[in-house]
């Protein structure tokens, strides 16, 4: 049980690395609020700001966070389709989750924890965080390539990896060294594509992948691990209320709630994502704002790039709606890959969805366009 005014602290066996490998100190002067860059000063200054009971944020235009009732925080969303906007919270809305990574994954002293992308988005943020509050040897190796990351993953013996499917499709792309000691790859901002799952199994065998499902306001909502139903985005997360509205509108309620949040009368938070509950396990159907129209059938962009990412030969997609004056809209698909494989994808999507709802055209790229919180920038695909 985690009590409303507690405040992040850094355990006495907790240890903090640059992307040098060089170890940071446990003394730091507050710092409620600058740049997150580098890595290391600015979360050892937000540690001691939380420790002199300052609201701070790491990154970000602005003063710092107003002060609460209770040590409060301030970080920021991803930007997907648009400006990052702050999410205030609670200390205690994390460290109530932190205690469920310790008991899942085996999160504490001695055992070495990477970040990859910028603090100044919320799940390297909350990693970081808590690999410092469980007493970990915490690794951040922003702004190292991803070749120099992976190096850095094997030769610090890292055993838990915190990363979006972009960041881990970027890292394990390059030649490096096998990942022999990898135990744990929790991935939030998106499900990884089957070749990236097939890539990591051969890279880090012994690793077990973990797929959160969830928003900067929510924190965590559902996981999977091994075992889920495909296409699920797994069961509720340790301690998450999951309802669904009459139309199929999420809506979530428990501990890890933003308090910037806006909740109804009854506390329930609605994420904008619209699913299915089927034995338990959730099902997305998308985002009810990314919903378009073909040919007068509702379609989900969201769905797409799943069936997508299910693909041998697909590495990543993104699906893009393209009005049209017949349909209403088309839909494009931008795929990292093979295009060898084009021609079984294209077959697959008609069989999913039908002629008129599968994507007219599929575009290969070396890479998608990825925001700084390392996820697809779908404004910028929308952009012809």
């Amino acid at each position: 049980m985690t009590a409303e005014g507690e405040a992040f602290r850094r355990h006495p066996a907790a240890r903090l690395f640059g992307p040098g490998g060089g170890a940071a100190g446990p003394d730091a002067a507050p710092r409620p609020t600058g740049p997150d860059r580098p890595a290391a000063p600015a979360l050892a200054g937000a540690m001691a700001a939380a420790a002199a009971g300052l609201p701070f944020r790491i990154g970000g235009r602005g003063g710092a966070p107003r002060p609460g009732r209770v040590p409060v925080f301030e970080t920021l969303t991803g930007g997907t389709t648009g400006a990052p906007r702050r999410v205030r919270r609670s200390h205690a809305s994390w460290i109530a989750s932190f205690r469920v990574d310790a008991r899942r994954f085996g999160i504490g002293p001695g055992v070495a924890v990477a970040v990859p992308g910028r603090l100044v988005h919320s799940l390297p943020l909350y990693g970081a965080i808590g690999a410092l509050h469980l007493g970990a040897d915490l690794h951040l190796l922003d702004g190292l390539r991803p070749d120099r990351q992976r190096a850095a993953l094997a030769a610090r013996g890292t055993a838990v990896l915190w990363a979006t499917p972009a960041h881990l499709a970027l890292i394990l792309a390059g030649g490096g060294p096998g990942l022999p000691g990898l135990r744990h790859v929790l991935l939030g901002g998106g499900a990884p594509a089957r070749a990236l799952r097939d890539r990591l199994a051969a890279l880090a065998p012994g690793a077990r992948v973990t797929v959160f499902y969830g928003a900067a306001e929510t924190s965590f909502i559902a996981m999977t691990e091994d075992g889920a139903p495909e296409g699920s985005v797994g069961r509720p997360y340790p301690g998450v209320a999951l309802a669904l509205d009459a139309d199929g509108g999420i809506r979530v309620r428990g501990p890890y709630l933003a308090d910037s949040a806006p909740r109804d009368a009854e506390g329930w938070v609605r994420p904008g994502d619209r699913g299915r509950l089927r034995d338990g396990w959730l099902f997305l159907d998308g985002r009810a704002d990314r919903m378009v129209r073909v040919a007068d059938q509702p379609v989900w962009p969201d769905a797409v790039e799943a069936v997508l990412l299910a693909q041998p030969g697909v590495t990543g997609a993104a699906v893009v709606p393209r009005p049209d004056p017949a349909r209403g809209h088309v839909l494009e698909a931008v795929l990292t890959g093979d295009p060898a494989a084009e021609q079984a994808v294209m077959a697959a999507l008609r069989a999913a969805f039908g002629p008129l709802a599968a994507p007219r055209r599929l575009h290969w790229r070396a890479a998608l366009p990825l925001t700084p919180a390392g996820k697809v920038d779908l404004a910028a695909l929308a952009d012809p």
